[in-house]
Formats: structure tokens, C-alpha cells, sequence
């Protein structure tokens, strides 16, 4: 009998060791929560009222570009002086081949038919500039 006590007073210790542990990490993981909470909040914020000065000045709001774009879009505003079809694929990994090359470009005149990117000579893709800010009149 003696033996079946120990055993459960073993197994008991183990368990409150690792509640314990389970604890310590659970208080980790909700500080953490809190700060990503805390830096979302901004964010949404901001993301709100870009969204409500859009709406005002008529324009329709603007669309979520899909993870991929974004990507392409990081990889131009790192580098002003234009890219090819061939060098965003070369960059960015994603192969070297024909079918690769052709569906960045069909992306990247996509991203050029939005206004984003601008096609200074055939084939050829840059940043769009954003126009000067005009004073308003009184």
C-alpha cells in the first residue's frame, strides 16, 4: 500500500510542477498578448481614418492588395531605379523560368493598371510618384 501512496504522491509532484510551469507561461503569453493588443489598437485606428478621409474626398476606398503584391511592392520601394519582370523574380525566388517570368509581369501591369506602379519604357516598372500636395485656396 505504502508503494501505491508514493507513486501517487510522485505523480501528484510532477503535476503541480507542471501547472506551475503552464502557469509561468500562460502569464508570459498574456503579457505579450497585451502588447500586440496595445499595438494594434493604433493601427486599426489609423487604418480607420485614412479609410474616412478616402470616403471624403469621393474616392473609393482602397482595395487590399494579396500578400504577393505586397511582397513586390516592398521589393520596389527598396529600389527607385526601376525593375524588369525578370529581376522581381530573381529577387524574390520564385524562379527563373519563362512561366515565372510572364506571371510577374502580368502582376506587375496589373499593379501599373492601378496606378501603383508606372511603366516608364516597355517593360520596365517603377514606383508611381506621389503628386506634389497643391495648397488649398481660403
Amino acid at each position: 500500500m505504502r508503494q501505491l501512496l508514493d507513486k501517487i504522491e510522485t505523480r501528484q509532484r510532477l503535476v503541480r510542477e507542471t501547472v506551475e510551469r503552464l502557469r509561468e507561461q500562460i502569464a508570459e503569453l498574456t503579457g505579450q498578448l497585451a502588447t500586440a493588443e496595445r499595438t494594434l489598437e493604433p493601427l486599426e485606428m489609423t487604418r480607420e481614418t485614412i479609410l474616412e478621409l478616402v470616403a471624403e474626398d469621393g474616392s473609393p476606398p482602397p482595395e487590399p492588395l494579396p500578400s504577393g503584391y505586397r511582397e513586390i511592392l516592398a521589393l520596389f520601394e527598396q529600389n527607385t531605379g526601376g525593375l524588369r519582370a525578370k529581376d522581381v523574380c530573381h529577387t524574390l525566388g520564385t524562379g527563373n523560368e519563362p512561366r515565372h517570368t510572364e506571371g510577374m509581369r502580368a502582376k506587375l501591369k496589373r499593379l501599373v493598371n492601378c496606378g501603383i506602379l508606372t511603366e516608364p519604357e516597355p517593360g520596365l516598372s517603377t514606383l508611381t510618384q506621389p503628386a506634389p500636395a497643391t495648397p488649398e485656396a481660403d
